[in-house]
């Protein structure tokens, strides 16, 4: 099984390449980092990790790369994208609300709303960053377990499908928010499981053991 993470020039996709190598027990051969089209064409699994802004990433989409992903995609080619890379799967997002996502998924990106603390009534800071519990939703499958469990987080924006039963997790930070979704052969989690030590490990064994 090779296994293309995907350099889009936005974030620390070493860090990604690590944990996949680690969740699949698999060297540099069968996991490697790429920015090259073909090389995508040629991978079993594409892994698209993002730090930053959607603007960024959607750029760095639009031209062979995107390209290369949208084709794999409907080719039936299992896809896991991960902050940015959930992102970018929808339609548009209104951190660039002129650029173009790659439209896999129906819906868009948006603001996390203006949060506030449950317990205190205070404004919570965007953005969003540290660990918080995440609980399945009806898409979730095997993909997270049955109980809530705590992952890493940073971002302020966050995606609203217009489908709701893609939707793999949920989690809540002043009010509820999607942070996976899994639709056919398309998974996103908006949480970063490099980032998310065991548990994290856990939900990308969890992808590849579905593969």
């Amino acid at each position: 099984m090779r296994v293309a993470v995907t350099d889009s020039g936005v974030g620390n996709v070493r860090s990604v390449l690590r944990a996949v190598r680690h969740a699949t027990s698999q060297g540099s051969d069968d996991v490697f980092l790429t920015g090259d089209p073909d090389a995508l064409r040629r991978a079993d699994v594409l892994v698209v990790p993002g730090q930053g802004s959607f603007g960024g990433i959607a750029h760095a989409m639009h031209g062979p790369l995107g390209e290369a992903l949208v084709e794999r995609i409907r080719a039936g080619v299992p896809f896991l994208g991960i902050c940015l890379g959930l992102q970018v799967l929808f339609e548009g997002s209104d951190e660039a609300p002129d650029v173009r996502g790659l439209g896999i998924l129906r819906g868009r990106v948006r603001k996390l709303a203006a949060p506030l603390d449950e317990a205190t009534g205070r404004p919570l800071a965007l953005p969003h960053i540290g660990w918080n519990v995440v609980l399945p939703g009806p898409a979730a499958g095997t993909l997270l377990p049955r109980e809530g469990t705590h992952f890493y987080f940073a971002h302020s924006f966050a995606a609203e499908p217009e489908d709701g039963a893609i939707v793999a997790a949920t989690c809540s930070y002043g009010a509820p928010f999607v942070a996976a979704v899994a639709q056919d052969n398309v998974v996103g989690i908006q949480f970063h499981p490099e980032k998310s030590q065991a548990s994290g490990l856990a939900v990308l064994a969890s992808f590849f053991a579905r593969l």
